[in-house]
């Protein structure tokens, strides 16, 4: 039977791309030949197994070719020889299915890309570049800007790193938890981008947001006693899984609560939900577990009817004892809303909207407007759409909440 070989070579990238980049960065202390050498491997690999046939090991054959460049590249830069007697001895990898101590180089990798000396921008280029292995063209479309742009981004990030003498170590157990928290704030950084692009022309950006899962993945693999970079992969999961009922035949927004639940992707809910399990089964539930119980919720429910709304209210309140901030109120209110009436959430929303910690966010009159819709006070409601269509800053929401200004009209 004849083997596809492009097809293997594009899947062992993915899936080897971070592990032969993390272990030639430990072993040469240099990014840019790291990256170089692996690409060289992976093209190597094209013309070499067409030939040849695919290798039993095919991370493993990446990482040895990989680091036989290396040591030629060095060579030729007359490169002191203690050096390349490091590279020399570095092992051949262990088995592809055993991490063993490639999965600490890989977990080096991604905390060095999303260290908080680094700007936020930075970090998410580096992630996508570095540990997702997307091109600087791919990483550029990614983020929005020309590539000429995101090649100048990438080689400041990579200067710091060099400059500021960043470690390339996992952090020590005392910072653990907080630099922990900025690598999953990264990765939902990017995940929220491709569900609901805050620029371009679509709403959903499949790309991105299966690239931040297929992170997530990694980080949930290579953590296994840490339970909220599984919260955050079963959020993903969840959310992700409304992907194609989210829009219209016309690209148009679709409400949850109107959307087509058998458009739902049910093996994504069924793995959200056993992820997340595995997660509670830990016994200390954070931010990102909670966020995905709500996911769940939805997610489960056969009807919008049927939704479990005042345990989703339940969920808010615990949410906002580990995140305090004016939009998990927000959402608080919406739920108090759908359990108790519009009335009980009109109550909190306006309590919030006193308090203006939610000024200039479009959510918030598109939110008193979609309670006094419901509590017949149209003229009111109109108003708040039309504040709320001043503030939105994407077309598909102003097109949505134009819709509902319309729909007002008797």
């Amino acid at each position: 039977m004849s083997v596809d070989v492009d097809a293997v070579v594009a899947a062992t990238f993915r899936s080897e791309w971070s592990r032969v980049v993390a272990t030639l960065i430990r072993v040469t202390g240099d990014w840019d030949l790291a990256e170089e050498c692996a690409q060289d491997a992976f093209a190597q690999a094209l013309a070499r197994w067409s030939v040849d046939g695919v290798p039993g090991r095919p991370g493993a054959w990446i990482v040895t070719t990989a680091r036989n460049r290396a040591v030629d590249r060095l060579r030729r830069r007359s490169v002191e020889s203690a050096k390349l007697r490091q590279i020399a001895v570095v092992a051949e990898p262990v088995a592809d299915d055993d991490p063993g101590g490639v999965a600490d180089d890989r977990l080096r990798l991604l905390f060095t890309c999303c260290h908080p000396a680094l700007s936020l921008e930075a970090r998410v280029a580096l992630t996508l570049r570095t540990v997702a292995g997307l091109s600087t063209a791919e990483v550029a479309r990614g983020c929005l800007v020309s590539e000429a742009t995101m090649a100048k981004r990438l080689v400041r990030a990579k200067g710091k790193i060099r400059n500021a003498r960043i470690p390339y170590r996992m952090p020590s157990a005392d910072q653990l938890p907080t630099r922990t928290s900025g690598v999953l704030a990264v990765l939902y950084l990017l995940f929220n981008e491709g569900y609901a692009a805050t620029s371009g022309a679509d709403r959903v950006r499949v790309d991105l947001c299966g690239e931040a899962i297929r992170l997530a993945r990694l980080l949930a693999r290579l953590m296994p006693g840490e339970p909220e970079p599984r919260g955050l992969l079963a959020l993903m999961l969840l959310h992700h899984s409304r992907r194609d009922a989210r829009t219209d035949a016309t690209g148009g927004l679709v409400t949850l609560e109107e959307q087509d639940r058998t458009r739902w992707r049910r093996a994504d809910i069924d793995e959200g939900v056993a992820v997340l399990e595995s997660a509670l089964d830990h016994g200390s539930v954070g931010p990102y577990q909670l966020q995905a119980l709500i996911a769940a919720c939805h997610a489960t429910a056969e009807t919008a009817r049927s939704t479990d709304w005042a345990g989703i209210a339940r969920l808010y309140r615990r949410l906002a004892v580990v995140l305090p901030s004016p939009v998990v109120a927000l959402n608080h209110a919406v739920a108090v809303a759908m359990s108790e009436g519009p009335a009980a959430g009109l109550t909190l929303v306006e309590e919030l909207a006193a308090d203006g910690g939610l000024v200039g966010y479009h959510l918030l009159p598109a939110t008193r407007a979609d309670l006094l819709r419901r509590l017949g006070r149209h003229a009111e409601a109109a108003a708040e759409y039309l504040s709320a269509i001043e503030l939105a800053d994407t077309d598909d929401v102003r097109d949505f909440l134009r819709r509902r200004l319309t729909d007002l009209t008797p």
